[in-house]
């Protein structure tokens, strides 16, 4: 048997590889071991990353005292928070593909025994949790938690209070210095943002579907359980090694089932749709239908209720007992001989789990908060191959409404319009050309949201898109219309004054417009077609595919 683990360290063959480590200090012995790859998504331009090396240090060490050698390299970690509101954003959600193919690539090339994955944010989780799926090694994933909420005036909030008192100021109910102060107070220290948004969603599907260990999801970034849930993880990852239960024997199509469960029970963010698609597809398992998630959706309740559904925050969503008090009220419907990160099974992991005693924040199945989940799908003639809503975010009296629309051909458009007071109460504003390709980039209408927020109008106006929405969202929002309106989806049809319906009880979106005429304004119709600058984004438009498909990037 050969002194070195590795199989490219191995013989002759593997001496001038064995030297480029030891270049580095790598000793023989240190060498003969396992080599775990962490993925180390530091930076100091994203406060959910700002803690990651610290992460990293725990991470080797849990490695190396279970007998490993733990190496490190960096990949990119960008704040959807910063790229909102400018041709940023169009780059975020393409970074979750780039992601998990810079992590292949430096796996591959290294061929590392297993993987540590560290991040935090919005399409760093998921993009390194397809990197995970397609390199099948063994691998484990911890995020850096959630920040700590802000206070203001006595009452919780996160980030986004932000950007609600840019429409407070615009009415004049506070003034430049009180402006100031709340931007002086809103993220108070490092962690992914305080509410139940896209980067606390997938940390908690992570830890739904085994890829994290229990308990690990929302651990707040400051508390010093998150670094020692770093350590563990190094530990666990050499578990994983010596047994030899690689990430596809982890994400299995039961183990995503049991993702999509704990989704609609939380009220997720709805961005968690299209990036379970796109690990379902990686893992092998083929294309993750939007039919799957609304049949889950109609047997699976609403549970828990965390900002910005409720007034409870991510902290309280953790002293309320997080995933696994979650999942324990779940436990009838999961697949309970899921294998896990911990070596474990979901069952024998929630063996010991406790019920949580937090009924404000996680409720049982016979008294649930909704008795749908808090994600859903709509159909339609708007909407053929569907679009995401978000129950969960939506008061009842929008659950059923019907308006007119007032279209817009960009993001910049429409919160020009709302901002200047063209968008009157009961509007259905119609946000197009911000899918995948038309976008392209398909990036969030986080923005227009919040513009509606800051001017009393998201409790009687709706917004329809084939854009995305960040997990901030509340009131009546309809995105990932498909197919969109770059590939001439009747999205691209509609006209100011045309009646619109979203009825989401019954999963319906329908443009009330006849197909004659729907035929001839399509006889007039051209695509937008935006200018863009050289490099990724133009390769990004021809090879993705579309929201109902998870915004994949795949070849023709």
């Amino acid at each position: 048997m050969s002194e070195y683990y590795n199989s490219l360290l191995q013989g002759d063959k593997g001496a001038l590889k064995r030297a480029l480590y030891k270049a580095m200090g790598f000793t023989d012995e240190a060498l003969g071991k396992p080599l775990i790859a962490i993925v180390n998504t530091y930076t100091n331009a994203t406060p959910g990353h700002y803690n990651i090396n610290e992460l990293c240090e725990q991470a080797k060490k849990g490695i190396e005292a279970a007998g490993g050698t733990a190496m490190t390299f960096g990949d990119i970690a960008p704040c959807d928070g910063i790229a909102e509101g400018h041709e940023g954003m169009r780059y975020i959600l393409p970074a979750r593909d780039l992601i998990a193919s810079t992590v292949e690539c430096m796996v591959r090339a290294h061929r590392f025994d297993g993987l540590v994955l560290l991040g935090a944010c919005d399409k760093i989780v998921p993009g390194l949790l397809m990197a995970a799926a397609r390199l099948d090694i063994p691998a484990v994933f911890c995020n850096s938690g959630p920040m700590m909420p802000a206070c203001y005036k006595g009452k919780h909030y996160d980030g986004n209070i932000v950007t609600e008192a840019v429409g407070w100021k615009q009415r004049g109910e506070i003034d430049e210095e009180e402006f100031r102060k709340i931007e002086n107070l809103a993220e108070p220290c490092a962690g992914s943002c305080a509410m139940l948004g896209t980067a606390n969603t997938m940390g908690c599907l992570a830890e739904a579907m085994g890829m994290s260990l229990p308990g690990s999801a929302v651990i707040p970034a400051v508390y010093a359980k998150r670094l020692q849930m770093a350590y563990e993880t190094g530990r666990a990852v050499m578990g994983l090694v010596k047994k030899g239960i690689t990430a596809r024997q982890v994400m299995t199509k039961e183990a995503i089932e049991n993702a999509i469960m704990v989704l609609m029970a939380m009220g997720g963010s709805t961005n968690g749709i299209m990036h379970l698609q796109a690990i379902h597809k990686e893992a092998g398992l083929g294309h993750l239908p939007l039919e799957a998630f609304d049949r889950f959706s109609k047997r699976i309740p609403q549970i828990a209720s965390v900002y910005p559904a409720s007034p409870y925050d991510m902290v309280d969503f953790y002293e309320a007992g997080g995933v696994p008090a979650l999942m324990k009220e779940l436990e009838p419907f999961l697949h309970g001989d899921c294998i896990t990160a911990s070596g474990k099974t979901v069952k024998e992991n929630l063996q010991h789990t406790e019920y949580s005693t937090f009924r404000e924040v996680i409720r049982t199945v016979a008294e649930p908060f909704h008795s749908d989940g808090g994600v859903a799908i709509l159909t339609g003639n708007l909407a053929p191959l569907g679009a995401v809503v978000k129950p969960a975010a939506i008061p009842e009296h929008l659950m059923t409404v019907t308006g007119k629309a007032k279209v817009y051909q960009s993001e910049q458009e429409a919160c020009e319009a709302i901002l200047a007071g063209d968008v009157q109460p009961n509007t259905m504003v119609v946000l197009r050309y911000e899918g995948p390709k038309g976008g392209p980039g398909m990036p969030e209408m986080y923005r227009p949201m919040k513009c509606l927020e800051g001017m009393n109008l998201s409790d009687s106006c709706t917004i329809v898109t084939d854009g995305r929405f960040s997990g901030s969202n509340r009131g009546c929002f309809v995105g990932h219309i498909s197919p969109e309106a770059y590939e001439g989806g009747n999205l691209a049809l509609v006209e100011d004054g045309d009646e619109i319906t979203i009825d989401v009880p019954n999963r319906k979106i329908t443009l009330h417009v006849s197909d004659v005429e729907l035929e001839k304004r399509r006889t007039l119709w051209k695509p937008v077609e935006k200018q863009l600058p050289d490099g990724y984004l133009n390769i990004y438009r021809k090879i993705t595919k579309s929201a109902a498909e998870g915004a994949v990037m795949e070849m023709e």
